[in-house]
């Protein structure tokens, strides 16, 4: 064994115990460091390589010198760029395990991990009020989901065509359209992966004023091509302003029309955990598949994710993997026979110790306070002058901008200046250049709030 390498395993407690207070001190000063650190004076000069290694203490010295300074404090409570959460104590602890005992959850020659993440799922679907019909499966975020599902509706309009796409290739369907009011990026981006083209993409008309499809245009889409097949995203929290497609009106139209429904419910479905709008998600059941990221709203470490559908079937026709040294593909087969990877980490245990450690109430207590957080961000920018709030804050997030030229300069401007103290990130809503600001992660308080608001009307006032 290496010199360096034999030391540091002798010493491995030590360490351990020396990285844990490196991750003790970046948790505990997250609430005064700068949200976004400033960028540096001149770019930082890269390292060589070293030929002989100095070890682990070396590395976390250098570490500590070159790279935590710069990171973002995006485990923080005021980090509300994209939808991000943090890593609630014992979704940590679970990580920090997961990479401890290193496991490879995939086959059933090593079972373990297979059943604690279908012991995972299962809780899942119980949290999203989903019937034991889905299947669930953790994948790495919500493109791969989304992805996933996709390629399992792929396969279903080659059932409906005769023919199997997992077999002939894509081709073999001729043109497909794939139907949407408000799509997420990563479903063009997922199109382009199976070979379906991001050609494919029909955007639907939405409800006046709204980011929701319209049931009625969307049935007239679907009208336009009768016999044919289709697939249909529906939208469970757009990212913009978290509207919501009426679910259970959309599926209602399959008994006129033939379509595979994908509900992209990335962030959205955890409005189900909350009775005030759990409403939101009535019909989420419905779905063919379901796409929901776990590193949002769960707030589990990056990366995590499911993908729930109710045709398993066509989900092993898809990623099967025929090899000697995999297990059999029979009516239950391995976590390797359902995603793209043939190997994983043992990602569910993250999530299995924060629903074992905090339950149902601890995390509907998370999402109500975000949802309160972000109506009482909305309140106080509705009440400054200097802005404009561009939607509803129907659950949490705000979309808003500047009221008097909001350019897309004006707008980096704002952000930059506040940038120690919140991130918000840049958007366009209906052609207005625009910032949002997503509430997901379990620290977030009503002062952060305050801090958050306070940072905005001075950067607004400055700005002038």
């Amino acid at each position: 064994m290496d010199r360096t390498l034999a030391a540091d395993l002798a010493r491995l407690p030590d360490l351990l115990d020396a990285t844990r207070d490196a991750a003790a001190e970046a948790l505990a000063t997250l609430d005064a460091r700068p949200v976004v650190p400033p960028p540096p004076d001149k770019p930082q000069e890269r390292e060589a390589l070293p030929e002989r290694g100095t070890g682990t203490e070396a590395a976390l010295a250098a570490f500590a010198d070159r790279w935590a300074p710069r990171l973002s404090a995006s485990a923080g409570p005021r980090y509300l760029g994209f939808v991000t959460g943090g890593a609630t104590p014992a979704a940590l602890a679970g990580d920090w395990l997961t990479a401890a005992h290193d496991q490879n959850s995939n086959s059933a020659l090593d079972g373990a991990g297979q059943d604690l993440e279908r012991e995972t799922v299962g809780w899942l679907r119980d949290l999203f009020h989903l019937s034991d019909a889905h299947t669930g499966t953790f994948v790495s975020g919500a493109t791969m989901s989304n992805t996933t599902g996709l390629a399992i509706a792929r396969e279903w309009l080659g059932e409906r065509l005769d023919v199997s796409p997992a077999e002939d290739g894509a081709a073999a369907l001729g043109p497909v359209r794939v139907l949407s009011g408000a799509p997420h990026s990563s479903i063009a981006k997922a199109l382009s992966v199976l070979g379906l083209g991001r050609g494919a993409l029909v955007p639907v008309p939405t409800l006046p004023g709204r980011e929701a499809v319209d049931p009625a245009a969307l049935e007239r889409a679907l009208a336009d091509a009768p016999g044919l097949p289709a697939v249909v995203v529906a939208n469970a929290g757009t990212v913009n302003t978290v509207d919501f497609d009426d679910l259970r009106a959309i599926a209602a139209l399959r008994e006129r029309h033939d379509f595979w429904l994908h509900t992209d419910a990335a962030f959205g479905a955890f409005a189900a955990l909350s009775p005030e709008h759990a409403h939101l998600t009535a019909g989420l059941d419905a779905a063919d598949s379901v796409c929901v990221d776990l590193h949002k709203w769960l707030n589990v470490p990056y990366d995590s994710a499911v993908l729930f559908t109710r045709r398993r079937d066509l989900q092993a026709r898809v990623f099967q993997n025929a090899a000697a040294y995999l297990g059999p593909l029979g009516d239950h087969p391995d976590l390797v026979h359902l995603t793209p990877e043939n190997s994983h980490r043992l990602r569910a245990l993250a999530a299995w110790f924060t629903l074992r450690a905090y339950g149902r109430e601890g995390h509907r207590e998370i999402v109500e306070r975000d949802i309160a957080c972000a109506r009482a961000l909305g309140a106080s920018l509705a009440e400054d002058p200097s802005f404009t709030v561009l939607a509803p804050v129907r659950l949490n997030v705000v979309c808003f901008t500047l009221a008097a030229e909001p350019t897309p300069a004006r707008l980096t401007a704002l952000r930059e200046a506040a940038a120690p103290e919140v991130f918000v990130t840049p958007t366009t809503y209906a052609g207005t250049p625009a910032l949002r600001a997503a509430f997901s992660n379990w620290r977030t308080t009503h002062a952060d709030v305050r801090r958050i608001a306070q940072a905005l009307h001075t950067a607004a006032r400055e700005l002038g």
